[in-house]
């Protein structure tokens, strides 16, 4: 199951993961990173349910890419509860061209793995997923 324009696969536990954030919540987010040795998407880290969006953005490196989802909850001007699964693409640009290039070629088929994801973002800065613009996005 590799992606042709990357050759890029992805491991089943990362689809897992991504199960169980979306249905049982056991998770607030994951942060996925490609092995290039073994030219595979796997997960980097996992957000426990009570960590925060700050927690969340705090897990990825400030010079390295990423791939990412979170579940944020937030309430609508109807005063209703509601929750969105977000998908991050992080590519700071301080990242090795290589490795842009890289997350970019296997962004789509990495997405396409994971059913169920709402809104998408891409950053290079932190600025770009702020809270703030998060919020815009999600209603």
């Amino acid at each position: 199951m590799s992606n042709s324009a990357s050759g890029m696969a992805v491991c089943d536990e990362c689809k897992h993961k991504f199960q169980d954030l979306k249905a049982k919540r056991s998770f607030r987010f994951i942060v996925f990173k490609i092995n290039e040795k073994v030219q595979q998407v796997v997960v980097d880290k996992v957000g426990q349910p009570g960590e925060s969006y700050d927690d969340f953005t705090a897990c990825l490196p400030a010079d390295e890419c990423r791939y990412a989802v979170f579940d944020f909850d937030f309430v609508t001007d109807e005063n209703c509860q509601k929750s969105k699964i977000f998908f991050i693409s992080w590519a700071p640009d301080t990242s090795r061209v290589r490795s842009k290039m890289l997350y970019a070629s296997s962004k789509d088929r990495f997405k396409r793995e994971l059913e169920g994801i709402q809104v998408e973002l891409q950053a290079t800065d932190p600025s770009e997923m702020s809270m703030d613009i998060v919020k815009a996005r999600a209603l």
